[in-house]
């Protein structure tokens, strides 16, 4: 292919994209293909011979399409959005066709001077003080791990990545029981091991853990000659929305001097608006380390992860890793390839300098304000259906429900809902018992969309029961 043939197709693909994105409501949300039937439409083996674009392209639509789920949709309320929005797509292009390796200042100075200037944007949208500085990662699961190497490298004084952990007795990292998987992959992959995250009890109405305990639970460890290494906190957990009140868990922290990283991989994002803060958000300045996904509720592209750091030369010195060909020579500059664990980097900030351009906070904040409020509407909707409830009221734009029922009833219901394709949502589980979840959050959503939950709910439910 030559570059007028790009030029072309290009255009072609964009034509394509906009009227993909325009027929969105039309289609079914979740793939509704059987597992194999994607594959056996493609050769065993490759080609040996060039083919035409415009053969593949055909393909794609006829093969590839019908084996999507539709993240991009108005009526997807299942997990957390991963959002998409115009500007953000045109930066993507321009970032692929580009085409540079960011792992340096010098490999690229503008990518590093952007995203500095990106992260401290955000930093300001989001209330954080003064001096908190941070990296932009591909996911929050890439964020969380950098921090709890960093917490088993502070641990030990520096000397983990050196020496290893073996015959440093048990490292401990304490959360609550509502946080992410990746919290516990990130203590698989750095050595501390899974019975060594100790899970604190979620309670009172947004389920966070309790600062008395979480004490208890360090002294005990610390009487047992264990080494704690830090605490993790959330904003806005996957399950139901978890969320633990912040200042009590750094008074603990202080306590025993331990770092402090805050998982708000979604919420994070509603925190743009001021009036969410005092109550999800209080006490966040003292934390160590802060991830959100902009790739969720804010509209950027997948991938793109912000980690702000209080004091990054932990991380640094946790990551840093400095060959004679990676070093540069003249002017101090940073270098964010030492503040993450992969060295290669794409130049992520620019779909975040497009994106806040674009729409403006007052814009972004516009959109998360109706998610919350259409989420709050919709649940009393669901709630005044005949013998459901709503098992967990809403946190910002998620809440869960059930049906009349026993579990495999509300399986056999939110299979049904999806097969329908109206609207996609998913289950979840809450002390013991599964439920159903709705999440409000993709980008294009309207209240019709919304409400229109209530409607298959309730229809899919008659035929169901």
């Amino acid at each position: 292919m030559d570059w007028d043939e790009f030029a072309g197709w290009s255009k072609e693909i964009a034509d394509w994209g906009a009227r993909y994105h325009k027929t969105l409501r039309s289609r079914p949300v979740r793939a509704q293909t059987k597992p194999g039937e994607i594959a056996v439409q493609l050769p065993k083996s490759p080609p040996n011979h060039p083919e035409e674009m415009a053969t593949i392209l055909q393909d794609f639509d006829a093969i590839i399409m019908p084996g999507m789920t539709h993240w991009q949709h108005p009526r997807f309320f299942a997990y957390f959005p991963a959002n998409a929005t115009p500007p953000s797509m045109l930066a993507e292009q321009l970032v692929n066709t580009v085409a540079a390796q960011c792992m340096l200042w010098q490999t690229s100075p503008a990518a590093t001077e952007v995203e500095a200037v990106m992260v401290d944007w955000l930093r300001q949208a989001l209330g954080l003080p003064d001096g908190i500085s941070g990296v932009i990662q591909d996911s929050a699961s890439s964020a969380t791990l950098s921090a709890v190497l960093t917490m088993r490298e502070r641990a030990t004084g520096f000397t983990g990545n050196r020496t290893g952990l073996s015959g440093r007795g048990q490292l401990r990292v304490y959360c609550s029981d509502q946080v992410h998987t990746s919290i516990d992959r990130a203590c698989w992959v750095a050595g501390i091991g899974q019975d060594n995250l100790v899970k604190i009890p979620g309670t009172g109405p947004l389920f966070g853990m309790d600062a008395a305990h979480l004490d208890a639970a360090i002294r005990e460890d610390l009487a047992a000659g264990h080494t704690p290494a830090g605490i993790i906190a959330i904003t806005g957990g996957t399950g139901v929305g978890g969320t633990d009140d912040l200042a009590p868990i750094l008074e603990v922290a202080r306590a025993y001097d331990l770092y402090t990283h805050l998982d708000a991989a979604w919420a994070g994002a509603a925190m743009i608006c001021p009036e969410f803060r005092d109550r999800f958000w209080r006490g966040v300045e003292g934390f160590d380390s802060i991830v959100f996904n902009p790739h969720k509720w804010l509209g950027a592209q997948f991938d793109c992860s912000v980690q702000f750091l209080r004091n990054p030369t932990f991380q640094r010195n946790t990551l840093k890793i400095e060959p004679e060909y990676l070093k540069t020579s003249g002017h101090k500059v940073t270098n964010y390839s030492e503040w993450t664990i992969p060295l290669g980097r794409r130049f992520r900030a620019l779909k975040l300098w497009f994106l806040i351009r674009s729409y403006g906070l007052e814009g972004l904040q516009a959109r998360i304000r109706n998610h919350v409020t259409w989420a709050e509407e919709l649940a009393e909707q669901i709630r005044a259906l005949d013998g459901f409830e709503i098992a967990t009221e809403p946190m910002l734009s998620l809440f869960s429900f059930r049906c009349p029922g026993d579990d495999a009833t509300q399986q056999r219901l939110v299979d049904a809902i999806n097969d329908d394709g109206r609207v996609y949502l998913t289950q979840g589980a809450f002390e013991g018992r599964k439920i159903i979840r709705v999440q409000v959050g993709q980008f294009d959503t309207a209240r019709e969309d919304v409400m229109m939950v209530r409607t298959v709910v309730e229809e899919v439910w008659q035929a169901v029961k």
